[in-house]
């Protein structure tokens, strides 16, 4: 697969994935250009036959495709209940545009229209799209039209997705005007409150990873901190004690627990544990982002002889990437507390040196920035055809490993 392939997330009002849109490496971001010919369309269709489940959890996905896919009924290789044909409006002047879409919607499948236009001629195909997406990428623009285009869209029973939704004033301005979803970066690293940051430096966990993060951590030592702590030893006997591990024996002590875990199961333990403690709780999808940038970190290391860290710094890079956002407090207070390697800690402050390069290569895969992908995999010596294999194994393993510890978690 020598194209790049990402998800995104479309969240509802109260910051929870709706969907997620799937992009593909193309001038417009749509599924392969008209040009690209069929050996391109049967690539990304095999690789999504493949990773579909990776792809779309239990979530609708929304693509993007052209004309010339829609007269092959490329589409139909999709559930119409796990998918929204999502087409650009310049689709709609096509002389044969309302006939292959009245099919499709005859079969029941849901039709969504990017930047769609009030203008009279397009009427008749407004009754066949359920949604409408608008580039909140350029605030001029949005504050100009569209609040009479939400107005409307919804006078006629649409829903309307925002997207690029990249910072605070365009969220605010989307939540005014009335959209129903949002898509963009400003959502990953949204939260509505924050924990306190002297109560977190003081806490359990974050002794915890001050420990699990030393080059040699002492076992005795994470096992006199969870015994001081009866949520925690409750937590980890509960996981290492449930379906999981599939133990024949029950475990019933710390340090048991903590040799059947071992030491990368502990950190993912961790810091999963610190969103779960109190009252207050951050987005579960943030949560993921964590695991997510630390997979995908980790496991592009493999591909590059140019930095000198280890997979397991390169984890913690990615899962301390959202720490700051998480805590409310600056990144480079939180981490001076942490043992990381200075290289980690100049990519997670200021992107800087080799580790910088991966950092940032996969921070630009989220965004679906090809230019930037193709820069940082070079400078970095990564095959090309490798990465979006990695990035969906990497979703693979973060949903099974959150299933596994959240069951653990949600049941008590």
């Amino acid at each position: 697969m020598d194209r790049y392939m990402v998800r995104q997330a479309i969240k509802d009002l109260d910051n929870n994935i709706f969907g997620y849109e799937v992009l593909f490496q193309s001038e417009k971001g749509v599924m392969y250009g008209e040009d690209d010919g069929n050996a391109a369309a049967n690539a990304i269709i095999d690789f999504l036959e493949q990773n579909g489940k990776k792809v779309f959890e239990d979530k609708i996905a929304f693509i993007t495709f052209v004309p010339s896919l829609l007269f092959k009924s490329i589409p139909k290789i999709f559930d119409e209940n796990k998918i929204v044909i999502q087409i650009d409006d310049d689709v709609l002047v096509h002389p044969q545009s309302y006939d292959v879409l009245a099919k499709y919607k005859e079969q029941n499948y849901i039709i969504g229209v990017k930047d769609f236009q009030f203008a009279q001629r397009y009427f008749a195909i407004l009754a066949l799209v359920d949604f409408i997406r608008l580039d909140f990428g350029n605030l001029e623009e949005a504050v100009a039209s569209y609040d009479n285009i939400i107005k409307t869209a919804k006078g006629f029973g649409k829903k309307c997705i925002a997207y690029q939704v990249d910072s605070r004033e365009s969220y605010e301005l989307a939540r005014k005007m009335g959209v129903d979803y949002f898509s963009g970066t400003y959502l990953e690293e949204k939260i509505s409150e924050k924990v306190n940051r002297i109560d977190y430096i003081k806490s359990n966990f974050f002794m915890l990873v001050v420990e699990i993060t030393k080059e040699e951590p002492d076992l005795a030592k994470i096992e006199a901190i969870i015994s001081r702590d009866v949520t925690l030893t409750y937590s980890l006997l509960k996981l290492v004690n449930s379906a999981y591990f599939a133990l024949r024996h029950r475990t019933t002590t710390i340090m048991q627990a903590l040799v059947i875990l071992g030491l990368n199961g502990l950190k993912q333990w961790i810091y999963l544990l610190s969103f779960k403690q109190g009252e207050e709780r951050v987005s579960e999808d943030l949560v993921k982002t964590s695991f997510m940038r630390a997979n995908f970190c980790s496991e592009l290391l493999s591909y590059t002889d140019k930095t000198t860290i280890s997979k397991p710094e390169a984890y913690l890079m990615g899962m301390f990437s959202t720490l700051g956002v998480i805590v409310g407090a600056p990144l480079e207070e939180l981490i001076a507390e942490i043992h990381i390697s200075e290289e980690v800690k100049e990519a997670l402050l200021h992107k800087a040196g080799p580790c910088g390069l991966l950092y940032d290569l996969v921070l630009s895969y989220e965004k679906a920035n090809w230019k930037q992908i193709n820069k940082f995999a070079e400078q970095l010596g990564i095959p090309k055809d490798k990465i979006s294999q990695i990035y969906f194994n990497c979703i693979e393993t973060v949903n099974s490993a959150w299933t596994a510890f959240t069951t653990v978690f949600d049941s008590d």
